[in-house]
């Protein structure tokens, strides 16, 4: 099971391909957006930066910050 932490934000490690949890939660936020994400909904995060993103936009545009330095 993914999740036990009910409502609570989980601590997670970003991996190429998957994530791990370091902490019990359900969800994450994006990085971007604020948006809360269900750890069942984490399709988009970096591994470099260690964010998670709500959406393919969202991603795209933490691409765009970190090219702009």
């Amino acid at each position: 099971m993914l999740m036990s932490g009910s409502g609570r934000t989980a601590r997670v490690r970003y991996l190429p391909g998957t994530f791990r949890l370091l902490a019990d939660g359900d969800h994450v936020v994006c990085a971007i957006t604020g948006t809360r994400i269900s750890l069942h909904e984490l399709r988009y995060w970096s591994v470099d930066r260690q964010e998670p993103y709500a959406d393919a936009e969202a991603s795209a545009e933490a691409e765009r910050r970190s090219a702009a330095g």
